[in-house]
């Protein structure tokens, strides 16, 4: 495989309960040392988990439609937008009608789950890495 090109076959799917995630470029593909980029699909009525990561990352509405929740905030995206979420920011990640982004984050960034009872153990997530 040449460190220009990261081929179709050679993209990986990560199916969570709340989307599915395909990893477009990442360290264990080749060509990259510090950053991924990847593809969610949220199907409609989906809702993933409250979380942060200790790397900012860039997420880019390419269909449909959806809200983050972040910190205190929400911000409502459809086709086109792009949201910024900084390092440390509580984030959730819903769609009403289904969405599909495409993400670009460090990749060795670290997700911390956070529930009522605080934060859980941070994880690398199979589809950053």
């Amino acid at each position: 495989m040449s460190d220009l090109k990261i081929a179709r076959s050679d993209t990986r799917v990560t199916e969570t309960p709340n989307a599915s995630m395909t990893t477009l470029a990442s360290p264990t593909q080749g060509g990259t040392t510090t950053v991924s980029l990847w593809r969610v699909s949220m199907r409609a009525g989906q809702q993933g988990p409250q979380h942060s990561f200790d790397g900012e990352q860039a997420w880019h509405v390419l269909d449909g439609a959806a809200t983050v929740a972040v910190d205190d905030e929400t911000v409502d995206l459809s086709a086109g937008d792009t949201v910024v979420l900084h390092a440390g920011a509580a984030r959730r990640v819903s769609t009403v009608s289904g969405a599909e982004f495409v993400v670009t984050g460090l990749a060795g960034a670290l997700a911390t789950p956070i529930s009522p009872e605080g934060p859980g153990e941070p994880v690398s997530p199979p589809w950053i890495g």
